[in-house]
């Protein structure tokens, strides 16, 4: 048994080092990636051993969601995408996944297409904008959703962009893929079972030109004879031996959620007093949930006012002070819901009824880059800052948008360091149920369209 052990091991480190050696000479990398990537973030897929489908065919349960879909956080092998797509090694990314990982990890929109959509994505169908959201969009199969676009007075409704069975891959994410493809001297494949026409075939077309198609999968697909170089392997192991091989170290993965809180004021008829409102709301949509806070402490500077607890939402505050009151401080515990790295965060508000503030802006990379470097070098979540300040009238109101990091994730050589991982939500998990029958109701299709989901 040793022996056998010790030849799978040297075999698998060869597959590594040649397909190191293909990554390293590569001009133009592009990587095709499904469900296998995101199972070690919590999220199961189709066919591997504990795959949905594998579990249905043999009549046991489906997994339970451990934590919310939308508090998953990227994998060994996201980030390691992000680190060749920086260093310019990786040229463009393919997923046939609906987990929004790719986006959340830090590769660009630009150099991604989503095949299958995005649970967190709404698009708006006149202008193209595109908003990625902290919650799960409610809808699949291009659907209208609540919201609006706020794109200038483009105000159309916004649709949802995961794809339902019947639904053909969209052009605006195909056209890119077949054209990278097509370019491509590597194409890469993770975790995909390759088995849905047409996205299945997209790595093909690398050959053409003389490219070369590697295939990184626990089981056997349907392409692998076609295949220059063929592992069957846990995707994040092979991935973490080419980076080492590589040079490259895999950055820790630092998670930031966006809040805003609301303050408006107004004077009392008589003037003796100040009726003023405290909300933290969602900075997509005034109805939206805050999904990553599960409760609110607030106290103040002055103890002498009372303190509130806000636990349901809308969060918000309602109290009248006296108008000559000396300047004071709310203070707000914010505590984090399941799956978040810590237990919360504390900001201040400085209020100051007789005080004048101006609009402020300030970039949000810079303030992401700082926010990620101090979490990183305190190994802790919790931190927050302020991006945006916007003064309004009639009446007087202050609008701050605040960055909070809410998770940390570090990827080391042995073990994944993590505060927290996501699973399916009840109705994702609604949606791969309905799937059992993919493979039959496949066939029945017509030419050029396929099943949704993560393949």
């Amino acid at each position: 048994m040793l022996a056998i052990n010790t030849h799978v091991c040297a075999l698998l480190y060869s597959q590594i080092e040649r397909l190191t050696k293909m990554i390293r000479k590569s001009k133009h990398l592009v990587v095709f990636t499904g469900a296998g990537i995101s199972t070690s973030c919590g999220i199961p897929d189709f066919r591997g051993p504990t795959g949905i489908w594998t579990l249905q065919r043999g009549g046991n349960a489906l997994p339970e969601a451990t934590l919310p879909f939308h508090r998953a956080m990227p994998s060994r092998t996201h980030m390691a995408l992000v680190e060749l797509e920086r260093a310019g090694i990786l040229k463009f990314v393919i997923s046939q996944n609906i987990d929004g990982l790719h986006l959340r990890s830090g590769i660009p929109r630009e150099k991604l297409s989503e095949l299958h959509g995005n649970s967190f994505m709404e698009k708006c169908t006149s202008c193209g904008s595109e908003y990625f959201r902290d919650f799960e969009v409610e809808s699949v199969g291009l659907k209208e959703t609540p919201r609006r676009c706020s794109n200038g007075d483009c105000d159309v409704r916004l649709k949802d962009t995961v794809l339902d069975w019947e639904d053909a891959l969209p052009f605006e994410e195909m056209n890119p893929a077949e054209v990278h493809c097509d370019r491509a001297d590597v194409v890469l494949c993770l975790g995909t079972s390759l088995q849905i026409t047409p996205a299945c075939n997209l790595p093909l077309r690398c050959l053409r030109g003389g490219g070369k198609f590697v295939i990184v999968n626990l089981q056997k697909t349907p392409k692998d004879k076609k295949a220059n170089l063929v592992i069957h392997g846990f995707v994040d192991k092979v991935i973490a031996g080419v980076m080492d091989l590589l040079n490259l170290r895999i950055r820790p993965f630092v998670r930031i959620d966006l809040l805003q809180t609301i303050f408006t004021q107004a004077l009392s008829l008589d003037q003796r007093y100040v009726n003023w409102t405290l909300r933290i709301a969602s900075v997509h949509d005034k109805r939206a949930l805050v999904p990553f806070i599960k409760s609110i402490e607030v106290s103040f500077s002055d103890h002498t006012m009372k303190e509130a607890v806000l636990d349901k939402y809308p969060f918000q505050l309602k109290r009248r002070t006296v108008w000559k009151i000396e300047p004071f401080d709310v203070i707000l515990k914010v505590n984090f819901s399941e799956g978040c790295g810590c237990t919360c965060s504390r900001i201040k508000i400085p209020i100051d009824f007789h005080a004048s503030k101006d609009d402020s802006t300030r970039d949000r990379d810079h303030v992401f880059g700082k926010l990620k470097s101090k979490a990183i070098k305190s190994s802790s979540c919790g931190q927050n800052s302020v991006i945006e300040r916007k003064m309004l009238t009639s009446p007087k109101t202050e609008v701050v948008i605040r960055a909070v990091v809410t998770n940390v994730r570090w990827y080391d050589e042995i073990t994944v360091k993590t505060s927290g991982a996501g699973s399916l939500s009840k109705c994702a998990l609604k949606r791969r149920k309905e799937g059992k029958n993919e493979a039959e109701a496949a066939r029945k299709l017509p030419k050029g369209q396929y099943r949704n989901g993560k393949i």
